[in-house]
């Protein structure tokens, strides 16, 4: 079945297929990607592979495949036990024209790491202070059991 991802650290392996980092391997129309040998291979925002051949010095770059791009409404995704996406019936996602790759970004984290540790500190804070009650609560019911025990 297809799995998604939005990871973009592609590589070529030694049999010429198009592979994510983890080593799946990358979809075209229908198939895995193959790269013929090449001196530079660009991936252009439509996700078109194009490379320049290997040994034919001054060639202009040949277009090779296209990478699938999709993007399915979130309520249609799961994530499997492999941590890619999924379709929620294990149906092949219809590829969309209007989606694009950005070459060379990354994707940053949706977390605000100042607020994150903020919010770690208040959290420890309240932590501390609720065990401090505690122990003050256990403090007094030692005295006024004590305080019984006298009377």
């Amino acid at each position: 079945t297809e799995a998604y991802t939005r990871a973009g650290d592609l590589q070529v392996d030694s049999l010429g297929l198009l592979r994510t980092g983890a080593g799946h391997p990358v979809i075209g129309s229908g198939s895995p990607i193959a790269i013929p040998p090449s001196e530079k291979i660009e991936i252009a925002a439509d996700g078109t592979i194009s490379v320049k051949p290997l040994g034919q010095a001054g060639s202009a770059f040949q277009v090779v495949e296209r990478i699938k791009l999709v993007n399915p409404p979130e309520s249609e995704m799961m994530k499997g036990a492999d941590s890619l996406m999924h379709m929620a019936g294990f149906q092949p996602a219809v590829a969309d024209t209007t989606v694009s790759l950005q070459a060379g970004a990354l994707e940053s984290s949706n977390v605000n790491g100042i607020e994150a540790m903020v919010n770690m500190i208040q959290l420890a804070r309240h932590y501390e202070m609720q065990v401090k009650i505690m122990a003050n609560a256990e403090e007094n019911d030692k005295a006024s059991s004590s305080l019984m025990r006298m009377g």
